[in-house]
């Protein structure tokens, strides 16, 4: 798997929306695309920023950017969470986690004793070209849509 850093070629994917619909690389060709992953549905983290996002919709969409949020949920997960926080935005039901796995998300986690495998919460900025222009891993929330939306400002 080659390093997703600055520069490199955004890696191929495809993702099943909470619509059904199907999502790759390609999907957004020509705007900035947002891919951020976080791990669950429903969590005081994930809520908020699915919120923050959310907030600031109307400043990534005047700066031609999409945001799309994935995560190990079902679509079920995804549409309870979609209306209880009113996102408008798409989720990615990745149960099988490939689109995960293919942005080198999973990592080992410990929780109450217990090692298993889940999401990291990282972000990848994809340029309109297709390029990975920037990355952020071990995502902390407060302040980190407001970082991502400068990003794309500063691009531009």
């Amino acid at each position: 798997m080659a390093e997703l850093i600055r520069g490199s070629a955004a890696p191929s994917f495809t993702g099943t929306t909470t619509e059904g619909d199907q999502i790759s690389e390609t999907t957004y060709s020509g705007k900035w695309l947002v891919l951020y992953f976080y791990p669950r549905d429903n969590t005081p983290g994930c809520t908020t920023e699915a919120q923050d996002f959310q907030r600031l919709l109307p400043a990534f969409d005047e700066v031609n950017a999409v945001v799309v949020g994935v995560s190990n949920d079902d679509q079920a997960s995804h549409a309870r969470f979609c209306a209880k926080q009113g996102l408008t935005f798409p989720l990615i039901a990745d149960t099988e986690q490939t689109v995960s796995r293919v942005f080198d998300v999973i990592r080992e986690k410990k929780m109450y004793g217990k090692t298993f495998e889940g999401i990291e919460r990282s972000t990848f900025l994809i340029s309109p070209d297709g390029h990975i222009h920037a990355v952020w891993r071990k995502v902390k929330v407060p302040g980190h849509a407001e970082a991502v939306l400068a990003t794309i400002r500063e691009a531009r």
